[in-house]
């Protein structure tokens, strides 16, 4: 059995977390896939990159983060951009040089790079 103070930590905790959470409301999220798939591919210097450029930048609106598998492995590094009130951007076949672009084009300045995006790809 947990001590009061035990489950008061344990409160506090999922309070900050659920703050943090609601916090990220209105900021621009990245995605970067790193399943299997997308670090053998080279996702992990991408997320890298994108990090260290956004952090330099202090791009305080923009949350860079991981998940697994997208799938869509013929296309990994695959990097995803949600801005609130827009719709998801793709972009595939992504390196390091590639994810500073999009810093600077698409986050900092709102421009989406079509040749790097799933659509122009795919087609």
């Amino acid at each position: 059995m947990k001590t009061l103070e035990e489950l008061k930590a344990i409160r506090d905790k999922a309070k900050q977390e659920m703050e943090v959470r609601e916090g990220n409301s209105g900021k621009v999220r990245v995605v970067v896939g790193m399943a299997t798939c997308g670090i053998a591919s080279g996702a992990r210097p991408v997320l890298n990159s994108l990090a260290e450029e956004v952090h330099r930048l202090h791009l305080d609106h923009v949350v860079v983060t991981q998940t697994g598998c997208i799938g869509l492995c013929q296309y990994e590094p695959i990097v995803e951009i949600y801005e609130p009130g827009k719709e998801k951007v793709t972009y595939v076949k992504m390196t390091p040089e590639k994810a500073i672009e999009v810093v600077d084009k698409h986050l900092m300045h709102g421009v989406v790079l079509s040749k790097y995006t799933l659509s122009s790809t795919a087609l």
